[in-house]
């Protein structure tokens, strides 16, 4: 791997909330996925803004004192079901860049990965409503930011096999367009799933041809 640009320590100053119990017996674990699946069911039905513990628990058939064992409050169960997205995603990305050799690989790569990523979420909607939850919690909104600047930095490790990058401050900008360019995108597909299909299939393209400007040339 070439040289990268390091994550700032900022990105993990803020932990949010995280499940109180881990659980090791199958039937723990077995309990623990009940709650998740109830919880992304309740959050796909409603939102996550609305949800209460009393609903999840009553959905997954236990008691509301065994979720509180396993969950302390709200914010640690939507961090859990945001850090299963955030594995797949981080797996997706990984599998979608192994094979940039060159710039032309890395922009149909890039294309491919935000195609994959538009159609995932269309298809899962509990993924838009988990992020309305993070956007309001600050704890775990710190913890998306984190996520998007390790997904940036796959990009930027990409970017770095194929650009000339020399000195520390090439690094760094390459390492800030690469972030930029994914928390972007991410915007982008909050927006593109909250509008009319065309519409947000449209301004899917019109980020990509902005992203791959930038991805092609980023230290212009």
């Amino acid at each position: 791997m070439t040289r990268s640009a390091s994550l700032p320590s900022q990105a993990v100053a803020v932990e949010a909330p995280s499940a109180r119990k881990n659980p090791i017996q199958e039937r723990s674990k077995a309990r623990v996925e009940r709650i998740l699946e109830a919880a992304a069911e309740l959050i796909v039905r409603g939102g996550s803004d609305p949800l209460k513990m009393s609903e999840v628990a009553a959905s997954a058939g236990i008691s509301i004192g065994s979720l509180y064992q396993y969950f302390p409050e709200k914010a640690a169960l939507i961090r859990m079901l945001a850090e299963r997205i955030n594995a797949g995603s981080r797996a997706c990305i990984r599998d979608g860049l192994k094979d940039v050799t060159d710039l032309a690989s890395l922009q149909s790569s890039f294309a491919a990965l935000v195609d994959v990523y538009y159609a995932i979420v269309n298809e899962r909607p509990v993924m838009r409503d988990i992020w309305s939850g993070m956007q309001a919690d600050r704890q775990l909104l710190t913890l998306q930011i984190a996520e998007s600047r390790v997904c940036g930095q796959m990009l930027a490790d990409a970017m770095f096999k194929v650009h000339k990058v020399r000195g520390r401050a090439d690094t760094k900008r390459v390492g800030q367009a690469a972030f930029l360019i994914w928390e972007m995108g991410e915007a982008t597909i909050r927006l593109a799933i909250a509008v009319e299909p065309t519409e947000g299939a449209a301004l899917v393209e019109a980020y990509k041809r902005m992203a791959l400007r930038e991805i092609t040339d980023p230290l212009a």
